[in-house]
């Protein structure tokens, strides 16, 4: 991977531990909370959007509109079943399954269906990767085994659509060509009037809004930005590393969860924190 998609996959990983931290305090907000933060990125992201098309040199094609309806799809089944996670089970078990399987998911995917040959040093960086992240995720679960059958189904689940998105997005700004901002932009749009019927029903939404107007809008502004991020980098490197090295954001999460948050076990953090990094290391000279 070059020195540019990992700056860039690196800076995604930021950005997005940040944002997860916002969003830990909504964890029973639900499709409405989905739908206020999606409602942010749309109106901050798709005028600067619309406005890049008017000094670029492509023009609008049929098949863009394709690709962001794609992408919406998938981003709200995303958004709310890792909510529904978050409501059901403990962060520690649903969190990490989500991040550390959807990469693993990807790399497969990657290599078997889009024939990408990584190379064996790659390949071995996103397995440190995905380790790691386990590593960091493991222990830390409630006592009850319905709660933590939950929290893995969800967190299982969520990392399986995450894979879907990945690979969606490679595919749209790859093979389609389409320009990340305007894609993503034109993919929150879709994705905030899916949701509307629902999250419009009734004055929940609303007082969510006024409860939690900070945490919307962190998440409805860091998201995209980490999220633009890695799709430029996508551009610049194959998704079977790309996706394993924005994970660590988990890293950055779990070292956040012991020094800010004072959450327990620091020495299983510590040592899954070296194992991502080991990881990242091998991917960036791979």
């Amino acid at each position: 991977m070059n020195v540019t998609a990992l700056l860039l996959v690196l800076g995604a990983a930021v950005v997005h531990a940040g944002w997860n931290l916002a969003a830990k305090r909504v964890a029973g907000g639900g499709a409405r909370f989905v739908f206020l933060y999606y409602t942010v990125t749309a109106v901050v992201f798709a005028p600067v959007a619309a406005i890049s098309l008017l000094f670029a040199d492509e023009r609008p094609q049929w098949t863009w509109l394709l690709a962001a309806a794609g992408t919406a799809v998938l981003h709200v089944a995303y958004g709310i079943v890792l909510q529904r996670g978050y409501a059901v089970g403990d962060l520690s078990v649903v969190y990490p399954l989500a991040r550390g399987s959807g990469p693993l998911l990807s790399v497969l995917a990657a290599v078997l269906v889009l024939g990408e040959r990584p190379g064996w040093l790659g390949l071995l960086g996103a397995f440190l990767v995905v380790a790691g992240v386990l590593v960091i995720g493991s222990g830390g679960a409630g006592t009850d085994p319905k709660q933590r059958r939950a929290g893995i189904f969800y967190g299982l689940l969520t990392g399986a659509a995450i894979a879907g998105y990945t690979l969606w997005d490679a595919h749209s700004v790859t093979s389609l060509a389409v320009p990340p901002l305007v894609y993503f932009s034109l993919g929150a749009v879709l994705q905030s009037a899916l949701l509307a019927p629902y999250a419009l029903r009734g004055a929940a939404t609303g007082r969510l809004w006024r409860e939690y107007r900070r945490e919307v809008l962190l998440v409805g502004v860091f998201s995209p930005v980490a999220y633009l991020l890695v799709l430029f980098a996508m551009r610049m490197a194959p998704v079977s590393l790309v996706a394993p090295a924005r994970e660590l954001s988990i890293v950055l999460g779990g070292l956040a969860g012991w020094l800010v948050l004072g959450e327990a076990d620091p020495l299983r953090r510590v040592l899954g924190s070296c194992v991502v990094l080991a990881g990242i290391t091998a991917i960036a000279v791979a």
